[in-house]
């Protein structure tokens, strides 16, 4: 049978059958099944498609936003939840769907983070800076001991899906010390066992050089190093999480430089964003 027929003979299924064999694709698939026909656009932009890309529990996430949340249809609240990232729990939390697959991304605020000595003003000086979406972000004013952490219940992510955690910050142009090798790590922690899942990485909040009478950059790095976000800020990744059922535990996510005890200043944290490691 020629691929024009086996289009005409799925044609004759009512429209709402279309939509529903359509909510078993991708968002990327309906899409292009949209630009077929416009017998098959409207199936493809129906509810019943959209509505099955959304997080189950999609409702109760956009009514914690702190602004409202408007659409017309489940296409055009799947695309605002893609592109404008919305603020949860009175602007502590920002949550986002990955546009590929739909899946849940959140971003911890740098105040739901545990940063040592980060109340004391001698060392952490908390700021607002108009390019952040929070209200608060961190920066480091002077330091030896650098540590950040940060957690989420795994009930709250997206069920079978690699996680993996980043780091937002910026790195100001009269930073120090940020040139040290920094342990990183995601772990599961259960309340009735310690940690029990997750290595250490070495990352680099910022590349390192080294001076042979002139400084240069170092060629070879064993370690992660920062990368730009489309939102100009910088991220570098400390670990992984696949997270299964999403009843185990707490994900801890952390960013050590506790051994070397540089001096460190110049650093301006954002928050730790939490998204799926997709393709």
């Amino acid at each position: 049978m020629s691929e024009e027929n086996e289009i005409s003979g799925f044609w004759v299924l009512p429209e709402g059958c279309i939509s529903y064999i359509i909510s078993f694709t991708s968002p990327k698939d309906a899409c292009i099944a949209s630009a077929v026909s416009m017998g098959f656009k409207s199936a493809a932009e129906s509810d019943t498609v959209w509505e099955g890309f959304l997080p189950p529990d999609y409702q109760d996430i956009i009514a914690r936003s702190v602004s409202p949340v408007l659409y017309s249809s489940k296409k055009e609240l799947y695309f605002h939840l893609c592109d404008s990232p919305l603020l949860l729990d009175d602007g502590k939390l920002s949550f986002r769907l990955s546009k590929p697959s739909g899946k849940k991304c959140y971003m911890l605020c740098a105040r739901e983070l545990y940063i040592t000595w980060g109340d004391t003003p001698v060392y952490w000086n908390w700021k607002t800076l108009t390019e952040s979406r929070f209200a608060e972000v961190a920066e480091l004013l002077n330091v030896c001991w650098l540590e950040i952490r940060g957690k989420m219940q795994t009930r709250t992510l997206s069920l079978k899906t690699n996680y993996a955690a980043y780091l937002v910050f910026k790195v100001l142009q009269n930073s120090k010390g940020l040139e040290s090798p920094s342990k990183a790590s995601v772990k599961l922690v259960q309340q009735s066992i310690a940690e029990v899942e997750g290595g250490n990485n070495t990352v680099y909040l910022k590349r390192p050089t080294h001076r042979r009478g002139r400084w240069r950059r170092v060629s070879f790095i064993d370690g992660r190093m920062p990368e730009e976000r489309r939102d100009m800020w910088l991220e570098i990744e400390l670990g992984e999480y696949f997270n299964d059922e999403g009843d185990e535990g707490d994900i801890q996510m952390q960013l050590l430089e506790t051994e070397l005890l540089h001096w460190k200043h110049g650093l301006i944290i954002e928050g730790i964003e939490l998204r799926p490691k997709e393709g």
